[in-house]
């Protein structure tokens, strides 16, 4: 009696082990799902959006995760080893320095988008100036624009106001914000009589109207590069986003928001 209950033990446990093998099986696939981070600059927010649920769609074994901010922080943060994949910012000056850092993989850089630089008021704005040379300092309170030395939005801002002979008189008035969209949030809550973002900015939104937008010659070049950071686990995985975002879908849908 005492052999046939040792003997339907070990049936047991040898039973039970298996199912615990074939438990573990069945969850490799979950391993096999990349998790591929993308820091981004912040007029990226919802194009990006949108793209993602394409791109997974399409590659079911890369799920896509977003840290959007200033450009020129995002850079800081992969300086400083913090976690990424790829890198999307708003600028080349910010791409340059991780490149010169060899903190990207300089083969996989492209740029991928442009953008322009427009002055916006809030849509129920009565009057406004109809260009940057108008813009009168005694008649404003606040003018946002991005963190010149952070924001890139802020340092072609800065550009254009020193173009047009308005960097010095508006000293004072600058409403300066930690990225481009938080620029838009001031015009758009009334925090700021008149705004300098992006025009892919200025098209997300009801709220606000374009006064103007600033001549090309006014500033550096509005060029967005995109590269795989050098430390990624994953470069294959991150290769292919980034040619998706400069391919046909990702055109398609960058032009939605105002990009070219």
């Amino acid at each position: 009696m005492r052999k046939t209950l040792m003997i339907l033990c070990f049936c047991c446990i040898a039973f039970l082990g298996g199912c615990n093998k074939e438990t573990e099986g069945n969850t490799t696939s979950s391993s096999d799902q990349y998790e591929i981070m993308i820091s981004a600059a912040a007029s990226l927010t919802d194009a990006l959006t949108e793209l993602q649920k394409t791109f997974e769609t399409e590659h079911p074994d890369i799920q896509l995760s977003f840290n959007f901010g200033s450009s020129g922080k995002l850079a800081t943060q992969i300086e400083q080893g913090a976690p990424a994949d790829v890198f999307l910012s708003a600028s080349e000056q910010d791409m340059d320095r991780l490149e010169e850092g060899n903190l990207i993989d300089q083969n996989s850089r492209i740029d991928f988008a442009k953008n322009t630089l427009a002055l916006i008021a809030a849509q129920n704005r009565e009057s406004g100036p109809k260009s940057f040379e108008a813009i009168d300092p005694s008649k404003l309170q606040h003018l946002a624009i991005g963190e010149p030395d952070s924001v890139p939005a802020g340092r072609y801002s800065k550009q254009v106001l020193e173009e047009v002979g308005l960097w010095e008189p508006l000293q004072g008035k600058l409403v300066l914000g930690s990225d481009v969209r938080q620029v838009l949030t001031h015009v758009e809550m009334g925090n700021a009589d008149f705004g300098m973002v992006y025009s892919s900015d200025a098209a997300i939104s009801e709220k606000v109207k374009v006064l103007a937008i600033a001549d090309d010659n006014w500033h550096s070049p509005i060029v967005y590069p995109g590269a795989v950071v050098e430390k990624t686990k994953h470069p294959d995985k991150a290769q292919v986003f980034l040619e998706f975002l400069a391919g046909e879908e990702g055109k398609t849908v960058l032009h939605k928001y105002g990009f070219h």
